[in-house]
């Protein structure tokens, strides 16, 4: 009950923080990219919420147990610092994109960003799913294993790569092409990132140098 209790008053607060980043900037409610957006995110991201507290609520408990102050790494404190601002810019930069016609972005390409939306949370889901011990702070528990199929035999990271793939779609989903300068200072971030996790990793998870050696990518496929 306290888990659940708990990431419905998370959902909520992320709800109204949305929002305010969404229809302030735009000055207006009169804005369907914003409202289909948050539809997409809000069930995108509930459905998981709603089967973890069913299926595996420490997991659930562990993707809650966020942000900077969680982090235990100095240098991931600064990451995701940085990558918070980045996002919460890339929001406002996109919605005032909109609300200023700097660029215009047709019906067809918002629908694809939140198309893209989805599909980067639906792969942090499954991220999950595969891998309990996936969590949204940097760390090694007692006794975790190393996970080195379904997802993770294509890229060592696939929780950031639907991260990637969701930053992709978010300015889209808004209307905004501007707002896609922003992804780069979250890709910047995404890669201090995992450059430090992958220090912790090698030193402190069982069988993680070898799984480095098989898979080569961290990110993309074929790319990096």
């Amino acid at each position: 009950m306290k888990t659940a209790l708990r990431a419905v008053g998370f959902g909520l607060v992320g709800l109204v923080i949305s929002g305010l980043m969404l229809f302030l900037p735009a000055g207006t409610f009169a804005y369907w990219q914003a409202w289909v957006f948050l539809a997409v995110f809000t069930v995108s991201t509930w459905i998981p919420t709603i089967y973890l507290l069913r299926t595996n609520p420490a997991a659930l408990q562990r993707r809650m147990h966020a942000g900077p102050r969680a982090e235990t790494r100095p240098v991931q404190k600064v990451v995701m610092v940085g990558s918070f601002v980045s996002l919460a810019a890339m929001t406002v930069v996109s919605v005032l994109d909109h609300r200023f016609g700097w660029s215009q972005a047709p019906t067809a390409i918002s629908l694809l960003g939140d198309a893209l939306v989805a599909i980067g949370l639906g792969v942090a889901m499954l991220v999950v799913v595969q891998n309990s011990y996936a969590a949204a702070t940097v760390t090694v528990e007692a006794g975790q294993k190393l996970v080195s199929t379904g997802l993770y035999g294509f890229v060592r990271h696939p929780m950031y790569t639907g991260n990637v793939i969701m930053m992709v779609g978010i300015p889209l989903a808004l209307g905004s092409y501007w707002g896609l300068l922003l992804v780069i200072p979250g890709l910047v971030g995404l890669v201090f990132r995992i450059f430090d996790e992958e220090k912790l990793l090698k030193q402190e998870l069982a069988g993680y140098r070898e799984y480095a050696q098989r898979v080569r990518y961290r990110l993309v496929p074929y790319i990096w």
